[in-house]
């Protein structure tokens, strides 16, 4: 006698065959599709990333630009306008291009322009010997306050700015010899010469310019940068 084709055993091994089948046919189009989106979003990445450098060459402007090239070696050009405070606001445009030379700056300490990428850390930071300016004005750019002293500024001042630094996130302070008096506080376009550390002047410079509506860029970090 044969065997019967419509049995329920047979149709039960047809129906696990046919799933098997099944199967096979979805693991093979999950790979297939698991191999082309790799394949688009490794394209995407490498269009991106010669769209980013042909960019960053081809533009002409140089806000918030990352080139970390030689790029323009000028700070910016203009002048101070002193307001009856006696901060000085500079009034001219001041370039943010990231370049790795040095840059000639207008004015001492600089307040902003063209700079290092990386920025110096100023979470607080004091350092006793003179920093780089173009990584100082990285810091200013992320909203620090930078503290500056010559060698004519009393020690006790000298000290009190340095306590108020150091428990001030977004700040900084460095001895700077060339500047044009004593105690000078500098934020991204903005000045002011200081009395002493208990002149009133030092206490509204920081509450209006550390991560101040100046601010570039508000939120950017004060830590992670080069510590001189």
């Amino acid at each position: 006698m044969g065997t019967d084709q419509h049995s329920p055993a047979s149709a039960r091994a047809a129906r696990i065959e046919e799933m098997r089948r099944a199967e096979r046919a979805r693991s093979r189009r999950n790979r297939v599709l698991a191999i082309a989106a790799s394949v688009v979003v490794v394209a995407g990445l490498v269009v991106g990333g010669v769209v980013l450098v042909h960019s960053q060459s081809d533009s002409g402007g140089d806000e918030g630009k990352d080139t970390a090239a030689s790029g323009d070696a000028k700070g910016g050009s203009g002048h101070f306008t002193t307001g009856k405070d006696g901060v000085r606001t500079w009034s001219g445009k001041l370039a943010r291009t990231h370049v790795s030379t040095k840059v000639t700056y207008p004015m001492h300490p600089p307040v902003g322009g063209n700079h290092n990428p990386v920025w110096l850390d100023c979470d607080g930071d004091v350092y006793k010997e003179p920093v780089r300016d173009e990584s100082a004005v990285h810091a200013l750019e992320h909203g620090a306050v930078w503290v500056t002293y010559t060698d004519k500024a009393k020690k006790a001042d000298v000290d009190a700015l340095a306590a108020k630094v150091k428990r001030t996130p977004y700040s900084l302070m460095s001895p700077y010899a060339d500047q044009d008096a004593p105690l000078i506080l500098s934020a991204w376009g903005h000045q002011v010469s200081v009395k002493s550390a208990s002149d009133p002047e030092v206490d509204k410079f920081f509450a209006a310019y550390v991560q101040g509506e100046q601010t570039p860029e508000p939120g950017a970090p004060c830590t992670g940068g080069v510590m001189k």
